[in-house]
């Protein structure tokens, strides 16, 4: 396989190794020149750079660059996951959405994700333009400057959508699904009864039955 043509497009995920919170798809279309102007300003994997660098460069990253956000709410994933019973589904879905609401604003040459189950979550996903580009699953598609835009686009987004919540709730949610998770889960649940799990957490982790 040769290089892929540009401009591509890259899509990244947040929020789903996290109890609380969204889940957030990000999506970023970058030409050549875009790509190494990007480099240039420090973006990178998200998982590598600071709460605080990741909201300043998602700003920079959105006014150079067409890009897309998918915010899945906890209420609206539990309902998906509901009926999809499988995280991995959900996620092409969502990674599909993303593509195909860039191409229906501009054309790219190829879309790269990066690879977290079979090819096929993403391609039966894809509609009529998603289908007619090279599409690339990636084992650490982050290595990739428009899937690294794509994941600090989606961090910055999960992070404030997290802020958010914590305002609107009064609580702090802590990241994860570690045992400091299901502790601030049973002190919530203590205050406000078990329902409130549906709006603030993805119900199918196991957390949900360690603090139920």
């Amino acid at each position: 396989m040769g290089q892929p043509s540009w401009p591509i497009i890259g899509v990244d995920e947040s929020g789903k190794g996290d109890f609380f919170g969204p889940l957030v798809v990000g999506g970023v279309l970058l030409s050549e020149e875009q790509a190494t102007a990007l480099q240039a300003i420090g973006v990178r994997d998200s998982k590598t750079i600071s709460d605080g660098k990741i909201l300043k460069l998602a700003v920079q990253i959105k006014s150079q660059c067409v890009h897309e956000l998918l915010v899945i709410n906890p209420e609206k994933y539990n309902q998906l996951y509901g009926k999809i019973k499988n995280l991995n589904k959900l996620l092409g879905w969502g990674h599909a959405r993303v593509i195909e609401n860039i191409l229906s604003r501009e054309s790219a040459g190829a879309a790269i994700s990066d690879k977290f189950g079979a090819d096929r979550f993403i391609i039966d996903n894809l509609q009529e333009e998603g289908r007619k580009i090279e599409l690339i699953q990636m084992v650490r598609g982050e290595a990739h400057m428009a899937v690294a835009a794509a994941s600090i686009l989606a961090r910055a987004e999960f992070l404030r959508r997290m802020d958010m919540m914590s305002e609107r709730f009064a609580v702090t949610f802590p990241r994860g699904a570690s045992a400091k998770v299901d502790e601030a889960g049973r002190a919530i649940v203590k205050n406000r009864g078990t329902e409130i799990l549906q709006q603030v957490a993805k119900l199918h982790f196991k957390n949900y039955k360690k603090i139920v």
